[in-house]
């Protein structure tokens, strides 16, 4: 018979057949029949459960005061009985016994209890399996991450072969129960298993990390890209390239040394001396740096190996020492000694000292204990300490050994990815270090200890400023390079720079130290203003003073290389030049006739972001598909723009003078300068981003009232014996092409101020709901418009757009027939033919024909 206790209702029944006592709850058990009837998931009942008490004596009536109840008819009703005589059962005995007593229909929830605990417990086995499974997994990637490996072939092959064994199911020490593991094993863990068996056979697939998959950047597209098949580099060998260099560049197709790369390299390699370099667009200065600082690296390396081995060395060996007799005698024979290391003391220290002993023995023969007040113990300052000594020591091991500033972040991406592609067999760690993103991210970057940082001037600097370790030993930096150099050193451009030159070439300077110093327009010499030249102070600027005073700046103390292959145009000789002599409010006919007339990848220029936004919003509306890129775009956003205008074939890039250099995107057809410069090195390097590596491009100027004095500058700076030839139009086409951007320019205008009502009106509104006031009419922008007006507008927006949709749907440029032969209706009705695809090189290269022609 089975009761329970009604009173306090403390969960105990008993069962007066089988002589036992169960402590399930009656809740529990309530809760247990409850879900039963609604199929919902099982009640996880407490620990208690697995408990259990073996009956060894009777149970025996416990007397009670009827006082203690309300009514004394209660005292009949109620009867408590006690134990005495027990013993406590494991959860396995009470299996055994709940097994016997299936015959009862009360017994049938004990039974579910079990069960539903065996339930849980391969439930929980399950899902700390998956955790385990999980964790292996976030081990194999991280070791298979190529981008940042480890210097260390061991620790990777250690990692691998860790979660081999785990997974292939041996014990592992996680501090938490053993968990019984369910018999049956998927098809998929059988798979994972035998190829984890093959890698543990094969030790070369083993020691092989997988590779993650590339990371889409437009450089991927260009010269960079690694081909199939490992070309013939024995032209690298003379010019004393390490051997996984040689193998990277055998991958990457370059068969042979660029002049720039083949000047550079052996004075940087072998003599070790610092290079200033100047070359034209596209010649390869990249590696002309890159391959001396990966080489610097490797001999580092070597040097740190010895260095350990010889430690190692002399601790298997000790030292050996000379005794009293002058006998040799080794370290580990030495006798010790009986007295301890004496240090000298102070007179008072000797006091103190004396004063505590005597303390100490009256308390050891009394019995007493000596107390010291204020006392703090501050265990979480030395976990700090000691957490903190750990990473100096780590980062003291792998110091910053090469820095690369580049002016634009972009061009920052860029290099990284060059480096990378020739380092990839050395294991040598790069970081990129740019404005636009997070610091916190850039600072767990440089926390992997990177080799080589590439950077810009102003995030390099503020993390500097938070004493990052990877940054506060500037001392031990081998290699500072700083590209385009006559950019970065100009005055008014990059404070940080200036400081950061200060500083190294003070407090953190090396001897050391190797620095290269590479553009494009690096020997170059402009005229100054005359309002300068006509002081007393005013001194005329040759090659020699502007390369002394770059050399002062960046630290050059000893006789550098100088190598200079500019061609006194400057620009390349595979670049066709061309102009346009326009107002300024036909620049846009003739930019939209060029994109037409002549698709293709194309990059446009212009000296503002306002102009960019502008002309963005124009060519939108013309249906040309324009990609802006300027400063003020999210570095994202800025990334993603290249890729994309790398990827298509007919694009078009609006963008400042942030692309104009370095950047490497290939198959660049024509460049298009919007605004004229305002300098010739910036002429030069916008030009530059075509015609690259021996391929031909065009660079077009549009020229207006403005930008005439500059044009003038930048044609006597560089030296132009002839004119730069007039770009040819043709006159037909303009009346169509103007009434299209006309009518594009008119709803451009009407966007541009709605927006822009839109967005103040907005502002006033919120900021009114919010102080709870109310605004008038005079305050925004339209003075509140009356809905009438609104849709006048609207409707003529509409008419507007369908009759720039019927002109974009005509061809502009048509192929006329001029026939002879009379028809009836007067005209020979021809069938539509596709236009001649001529390219504008071709158009360039015919009108100069033509026009000696002429002249002859």
């Amino acid at each position: 018979m089975r009761q329970f206790c009604s009173i306090c209702a403390c969960g105990y029944w008993y069962s007066r057949e089988n002589n036992d006592v169960s402590e399930v709850g009656v809740n529990t058990l309530l809760g247990k029949m409850k879900i039963k009837k609604s199929k919902q998931k099982t009640f996880r009942s407490p620990a208690k459960s697995k408990r259990g008490i073996q009956v060894k004596g009777t149970w025996t009536p416990v007397e009670m005061d009827p006082s203690l109840f309300s009514e004394e008819d209660m005292g009949g009703l109620v009867c408590f009985e006690e134990l005495t005589d027990y013993s406590l059962v494991s959860s396995n005995a009470m299996e055994k016994v709940t097994k016997k007593r299936k015959a009862d229909d009360g017994e049938d929830s004990e039974n579910q209890v079990s069960e539903d605990d065996n339930r849980e417990s391969q439930q929980t086995a399950k899902k700390k399996k998956k955790k385990n499974v999980k964790k292996k997994k976030q081990l194999a990637e991280s070791t298979d991450d190529t981008t940042f490996d480890s210097n260390d072939g061991e620790q990777d092959s250690k990692v691998l072969n860790d979660t081999q064994e785990e997974s292939l199911g041996e014990p592992v020490d996680s501090g938490e129960e053993d968990i019984v593991e369910p018999e049956k094993v998927t098809k998929k863990k059988k798979k994972r298993n035998k190829k984890l068996k093959k890698a543990t056979t094969n030790p070369q697939v083993a020691q092989q990390p997988k590779t993650k998959k590339k990371v889409e950047n437009w450089t991927n597209a260009g010269p960079f890209r690694s081909s199939g098949q490992d070309c013939d580099v024995s032209a690298w060998k003379d010019l004393f390239v390490p051997e996984p260099v040689l193998k990277a560049l055998g991958s990457l197709g370059f068969n042979a040394p660029t002049p720039i790369q083949a000047l550079a390299l052996p004075p940087a390699i072998r003599d070790k001396m610092d290079i200033l370099g100047a070359a034209e667009t596209g010649s390869g200065k990249t590696l002309s740096f890159g391959i001396p600082m990966i080489h610097m690296i490797l001999e580092w390396r070597k040097a740190r190996d010895a260095r350990s081995k010889e430690a190692l060395d002399s601790q298997d060996n000790p030292t050996e020492e000379t005794g009293e007799d002058g006998q040799v005698i080794p370290s580990g024979l030495k006798e010790p000694s009986d007295q301890p290391d004496v240090a000298v003391l102070t007179e008072e220290e000797d006091v103190q000292g004396e004063e505590d002993s005597e303390v100490d023995e009256d308390s050891q023969q009394t019995g007493c204990v000596k107390v010291i007040e204020n006392v703090e113990f501050d265990f979480e300052t030395t976990e700090t300490t000691d957490k903190s000594a750990k990473t100096k020591d780590l980062f003291e091991k792998n110091p910053l050994l090469g820095l690369v500033l580049t002016p634009t972040r972009e061009l920052a991406v860029q290099v990284k990815h060059h480096i990378d592609a020739v380092a990839k067999f050395t294991g040598i760690k790069t970081a990129i270090v740019v404005g636009g993103m997070a610091l916190q991210k850039q600072g767990r970057v440089l926390n992997r200890r990177p080799e080589i940082v590439i950077a810009t001037p102003g995030r390099l600097w503020e993390l500097i400023r938070e004493r990052h370790p990877h940054l506060s030993n500037l001392k031990r930096l081998r290699c500072l390079v700083i590209d385009e150099a006559d950019r970065m050193v100009e005055k008014g451009h990059f404070a940080e720079l200036s400081q950061l030159l200060e500083m190294l070439n003070d407090t953190e300077f090396n001897p050391k130290r190797q620095n290269f110093v590479f553009s494009a327009t690096l020997t170059m010499i402009h005229e100054a203003p005359t309002r300068i030249l006509q002081k007393k102070k005013g001194k005329k600027i040759d090659k020699e003073s502007k390369l002394e005073t770059l050399m002062e700046k960046v630290g050059i103390k000893s006789k550098p290389k100088i190598i200079d292959l500019t061609r006194k145009e400057a620009t390349v000789e595979s670049l066709t030049e061309t102009r346009i002599h326009c107002d300024t409010d036909e620049k846009d006919f003739y930019l939209y006739y060029f994109l037409l007339q002549y698709p293709g990848r194309t990059m446009v220029f212009a000296n503002s972001i306002d102009c960019i936004k502008r002309l963005n919003a124009l060519l939108t509306i013309l249906d040309c598909t324009p990609l802006p890129l300027h400063a003020n775009m999210h570095q994202k956003q800025r990334l993603k723009n290249l890729e994309r205008f790398a990827e298509r074939e007919t694009c078009v890039l609006l963008t400042t003078d942030v692309a104009a250099r370095g950047l490497d995107i290939p198959d660049v057809q024509h460049v298009i300068h919007y605004q004229v410069p305002r300098t010739s090195e910036t002429y030069v390097h916008r030009s530059g981003r075509t015609a690259r590596a021996t391929k031909e491009g065009l660079s077009l100027l549009l020229i207006g009232p403005d930008d005439v004095m500059n044009f003038r500058k930048i044609y006597r700076t560089l030296g132009k014996d002839e004119e730069l030839p007039l770009f040819p139009i043709q006159t037909k086409c303009m009346a169509a092409i103007k009434e299209r951007v006309k009518v594009a320019r008119k709803i451009e205008k009407i966007e541009y101020h709605s927006g822009r009502a839109k967005q103040h009106n907005s502002w006033f509104q919120k900021a009114a709901e919010a102080l709870e006031i109310d605004l008038d009419d005079d305050v925004l922008i339209g003075g509140g418009q009356d809905e009438y007006e609104d849709r006048q507008k609207q409707m003529m927006m509409k008419g507007m757009k369908m009759h720039l949709k019927h002109l974009l749907s005509q061809p502009v440029f048509k192929n006329t027939m001029k026939t002879k032969y009379p028809t009836q209706m007067g005209k020979l009705i021809l069938p539509e033919q596709p236009a001649r695809e001529e390219t504008a090189l071709i158009t360039v290269t015919n009108q100069k024909k033509k026009e000696k022609k002429q002249h002859k």
